[in-house]
């Protein structure tokens, strides 16, 4: 059985493009540091789909460091070996060719956690032993997603949080709608942009917990 933790109150997946100019490994330790005496509810996702593993393990190495030092969790998307390289916490299955079963023969320590669209997945996974949290989404209109269809909305939010399993709201936050997505059931909430793009990334993580914590 893998080690499940349950879900972060925020997931700060990144997107190297999204910063700015700025390094990568520099904003993310910016905005943990925002987060304070909070930082240890983030877990950070490494989502670079275009990398191969060397420059992602590359990038994991440092993420590791950073996200240790403030006591956060890190995921790599899909990947594994650099998961296992890299000292990750966790691996986020994102619809790839893994299953959960298969990480679980090969790397049983590892944290999971699952992209899902439709409450109908959450409800399927929602009992399996090796679920940390599933992400469920697009809530609200957002250019990274919609390739997943249009945006679910909080009813379905709120039908997939009844559904048992720990679940992260993920499309279109800023404050305001990750309020509302606490208020609806969420875990926590998920974030890209919002703090990646932002001109002040730790303030912009400190914001994202006030409007959570609020509800």
């Amino acid at each position: 059985m893998n080690g499940a933790r349950g879900a972060p109150r925020v997931y700060l997946v990144t997107d190297r493009r999204a910063t700015l100019g700025r390094g990568l490994v520099d904003v993310v330790a910016r905005a943990l540091e925002g987060a304070g005496q909070d930082a240890p509810s983030v877990a950070v996702q490494l989502r670079e789909k275009d990398l191969d593993a060397r420059a992602l393990l590359e990038l994991a190495r440092p993420l590791r460091t950073v996200t240790a030092r403030y006591g956060a969790r890190l995921f790599v998307n899909d990947r594994v070996d650099v998961a296992l390289a890299s000292g990750a916490d966790g691996v986020h299955l994102g619809g790839g060719a893994l299953v959960p079963s298969d990480v679980g023969q090969v790397a049983p320590g590892l944290e999971l956690a699952l992209s899902t669209h439709a409450v109908a997945e959450v409800i399927q996974h929602r009992d399996a032993p090796w679920l940390s949290f599933a992400v469920f989404g697009p809530v609200f209109e957002t250019p990274s997603k919609r390739t997943y269809g249009p945006p679910v909305g909080l009813p379905a939010l709120r039908e997939a949080c009844a559904a048992g399993a720990p679940v992260v709201a993920i499309g279109g936050l800023d404050g305001e709608r990750a309020g509302a997505c606490r208020a609806a059931g969420a875990a926590g909430v998920a974030v890209i942009r919002a703090v990646l793009s932002a001109v002040d990334p730790g303030r912009a993580m400190a914001g994202f917990f006030g409007a959570i914590e609020s509800t």
